[in-house]
């Protein structure tokens, strides 16, 4: 096989096996490589969904106008390093992505770089996901006799190892000793019991794993007798045990082989945690979240809508930013509120002077939201059929409402009739903001007919790649 193919090869494949994987892990991703191979090679771009773009002048300072001395840095770094021992590089600090680079003696240079998703529990396991692709490329490009599809195959797969990774490194940093708790295994016990029903509940309630050096430092309800602590593999037990733990301050402590006992301690720094809630739960290690769990598997999702683009448009709006700013976390609440509570909703945010004339049940007078009471009341009228009417005033204008309009052409009937009589209503009425809650948790924000928060799904192409360009044909025409 010719040995430049080849190369592309790799790439290609590593770069697809990430894209892949923190799809899955994450929202639809897109992957890019920034690269030298060699010491005096020029700086290569790779960059199939054009991640990169809106990114050049950084780029130009970065590896254009300082490469002399960026080069000399990353010299001085690998001098004396053994073969394929990555030195980790900083990171580019580009807005809206997450990034993780290395340099060693047979692979110059690396910077692998994807989407940083407003709604993660945490960056690290994806910078730790990345610096696999980082190791794997550094292996696959350097030699002739692997197989091409292996790392592909690794990477979309890679969530628990990459979590696995990340807590790992975070341990090691922290503590004074060997940790004997294994990771992945501990892993994949949560993803079990949260799997693993009780008389046709699921799981609720804490369980921590915390190293046997720590345990005396935990002050325990209840201890079982160290010749009877059941085993954490044995997850119908385990699962038996978390009811004694549900709804309360309780928590299952486990030194990663057995069940020691119950407490209600606060948890310790750097144990790793697993937050029942049902059919979802969270990861943290500490108090620090790292990823949910659902349907089986890890999620770097909060399971929160972050509604950053909502923000934007009410910011930019006539508001003043401090009446944009409260009308912003109001709606969060009400938004998270029918997102805990599973029922979808519609809401219509009329930033019109005079409030847009809506059939329902209007209030008289207005209810003010700025007073607890009635921002409790209106989480109860988000369960009532019809929309939510709230104005600039921060008040519940109505509720109850039914939205009509005319048919528009990029209707969607897969989503239902909530979703599509809000793109007919908000094409027909200026300044009017709709959110869209649906029962299955996804919120949709949508603004002059359009749903402005909708992921842009993608498939890879294998029957064309592009290939890699040099850093100065990137830049070409747009800013050199």
């Amino acid at each position: 096989m010719n040995q430049s193919f080849y190369q592309k090869l790799c790439i290609t494949n590593i770069l697809n096996g990430v894209a892949e994987g923190l799809s899955k892990f994450s929202h639809p991703s897109k992957v890019a490589l920034i690269f030298a191979t060699g010491e005096g090679d020029p700086v290569s771009v790779f960059d199939p969904q054009n991640i990169l773009r809106w990114h050049e002048s950084k780029l130009k300072e970065i590896f254009y106008d300082n490469q002399d001395k960026w080069r000399k840095s990353i010299k001085e770094k690998i001098s004396g390093q053994p073969l394929e021992y990555m030195v980790p590089e900083n990171d580019l600090a580009l807005s809206g992505l997450i990034s993780y680079g290395g340099s060693c003696k047979d692979f110059f240079y690396q910077m692998w770089l994807t989407d940083h998703h407003p709604d993660m529990c945490s960056i690290h396991p994806t910078e730790r996901w990345l610096e696999q692709a980082a190791c794997l490329l550094v292996h696959d490009y350097n030699s002739r006799r692997v197989a091409v599809n292996s790392s592909d195959y690794v990477l979309k797969n890679y969530s628990l190892q990459a979590i696995a990774d990340f807590i790992v490194d975070e341990r090691d940093k922290n503590f004074g000793f060997d940790s004997k708790i294994l990771i992945p295994p501990i892993l994949n016990n949560i993803l079990n019991i949260s799997k693993t029903r009780e008389e046709g509940a699921w799981s609720r309630g804490t369980l921590f794993f915390t190293d046997s050096q720590r345990l005396k430092e935990i002050s325990f309800i209840a201890k079982i007798q160290k010749h009877e602590r059941p085993v954490i593999s044995n997850i119908k037990h385990i699962r038996k045990l978390l009811v004694a733990v549900e709804n309360s301050e309780r928590k299952l402590v486990s030194d990663g082989l057995t069940i020691i006992g119950i407490t209600d301690h606060d948890i310790p720094d750097y144990a790793i945690t697993a937050d029942f809630n049902g059919d979802h739960g969270f990861l943290k290690l500490g108090n620090e979240k790292i990823a949910s769990f659902f349907d089986g598997s890890f999620h770097s999702t909060t399971r929160e809508a972050k509604m950053v683009e909502l923000e934007e448009l009410l910011l930019d709006s006539d508001l003043d930013t401090e009446k944009s700013t409260l009308l912003f976390q109001l709606i969060s609440h009400l938004v998270h509120s029918a997102g805990k509570g599973r029922h979808g909703c519609t809401l219509v945010i009329d930033l019109n002077k005079s409030p847009t004339p809506l059939s329902g049940h209007v209030l008289e007078p207005s209810l003010n939201l700025l007073e607890l009471k009635n921002i409790k009341l209106a989480c109860s009228l988000l369960k009532i059929d019809g929309a939510v009417h709230i104005t600039s005033d921060l008040c519940i204008h109505g509720f109850g409402c039914l939205l009509d309009g005319k048919t528009i052409n990029w209707e969607n009937m897969a989503r239902g009739a909530r979703y599509n009589s809000a793109l007919r209503f908000s094409a027909d009425h200026n300044r009017v903001i709709i959110v869209v809650v649906s029962a299955d948790r996804p919120v949709s924000i949508i603004y002059n007919g359009i749903e402005i928060n909708a992921f842009s799904y993608w498939k890879p192409v294998y029957q064309y790649t592009p290939e890699p360009v040099s850093l100065e044909k990137y830049l070409n025409g747009v800013i050199l």
